[in-house]
């Protein structure tokens, strides 16, 4: 942005001149959420700080659409609330005044650091005075609306990305319940065409080697090295230009916080002194890939075995005697894959999320003053 010239650094096509500055009094109309426990049941969402709570059968905007904004607790999350609507008490809801874009305001809202005008050294606080008193830079109504249509889109993507992203999630997490056996039972409640019969209890220790890793150097770190490094936590915390274990390895946090968290490795990589690496003995009888859906599907477990009250921790001998059921290979690797794309299809969506919101983060700091 360049507020000297108060001109954006990029500019949709067709649009020119400067840029006015005013207080977010003259384009908006901030008005207080209100307690809804007197209300009844209907279809008029109510909403908090953290989003959506309930349905009511009033409304406090019928017909004007809003930014939402914390007046206590979440005081950095605007949100964007359609018509009819309710906000709690702890929820300011700003109308644009005539002449100005809600979709360009939200945009405005969000490139604003609202923490730094909290008011309250104990819970976040905003007034309407802080509110209002914030100066933003805003232009004429038809880039206002050609900017905010741009955004509306780009939200709109992230909003399908994300949507897909969570009813995959949903659909794995059934899955894990139904296509493995039950606690106490040796056939799965879901299965491929073609397979039957029981399925067979194993430990980890009779069917993989387990290893613990070596001291990591922090020193030793290079954001541009190879390796990912393992150590305790729920992904790698950093690369090394060397590793000590090839790929296609599952991998156990040994201690701390995430003591038991599961993690699947498929290439290369450097494990610490607080990671344990298995690797499958015979791969031609168990697949790595189903054996760590069969192990990360019940991680809760290992919290059974953390011994340490101050710093948690499971033991080699934890993860050896840790039980899973084991079908025919022919049904593992079928399993196995089915999982493995799932995890790939939702990795995609999360990378288009995460490069969508990427490129709106760039475009709200280049786009406006």
């Amino acid at each position: 942005m360049s507020v000297d010239n108060k001109v954006p650094e990029i500019r949709i096509k067709n649009f020119s001149g400067k840029w006015y500055e005013v207080a977010l009094s003259s384009v908006i109309d901030v008005r207080s959420g209100k307690d809804y426990k007197h209300l009844g049941k209907g279809n008029i969402p109510v909403y908090g700080t953290g989003g959506y709570m309930l349905s009511v059968d009033s409304a406090l905007s019928n017909d004007e659409d809003a930014i939402g904004i914390g007046r206590k607790g979440t005081i950095d999350k605007p949100c964007i609330l359609r018509a009819p609507f309710w906000t709690v008490d702890t929820l300011f809801y700003a109308v644009p005044l005539p002449g100005f874009n809600l979709d360009f305001l939200f945009c405005l809202f969000q490139k604003i650091e609202w923490k730094k005008h909290n008011e309250s050294t104990g819970v976040p606080s905003l007034s309407k005075i802080a509110i209002n008193n914030v100066p933003v830079y805003a232009t004429n109504e038809l880039e206002q609306t050609a900017i905010g249509n741009y955004f509306q889109k780009i939200d709109a993507l992230i909003n399908q990305h994300q949507q897909k992203h969570d009813k995959l999630n949903s659909i794995k997490k059934a899955m894990l319940e139904k296509m493995f056996p039950k606690q106490g039972e040796t056939i799965p409640e879901i299965r491929f065409k073609g397979f039957s019969g029981e399925w067979e209890a194993v430990q980890v220790g009779d069917i993989a080697k387990t290893t613990i890793g070596e001291f990591v150097k922090q020193t030793r770190q290079n954001p541009n090295s190879p390796y990912p490094v393992f150590n305790g936590g729920k992904s790698f915390t950093g690369h090394y230009d060397d590793y000590n274990n090839e790929g296609d390895k599952i991998l156990v946090s040994a201690r701390g916080a995430n003591a038991g968290f599961v993690n699947y490795q498929k290439t290369r990589f450097w494990a610490g002194n607080s990671c344990y690496s298995i690797e499958i003995n015979e791969k031609s009888e168990y697949h790595t890939i189903f054996v760590y859906f069969s192990i990360k599907r019940i991680q809760h477990l290992f919290t059974d075995f953390q011994q340490a009250a101050n710093i948690p921790s499971i033991s080699k001998g934890d993860v050896e005697k840790f039980k899973i059921m084991i079908p025919s290979f022919k049904e593992q690797t079928a399993i196995g894959n089915y999982f493995e794309k799932l995890d790939n299809l939702i990795n995609q969506h999360q990378q288009q999320i995460t490069k969508l919101n990427n490129i709106k983060q760039a475009c709200l700091s280049k786009m406006f003053v």
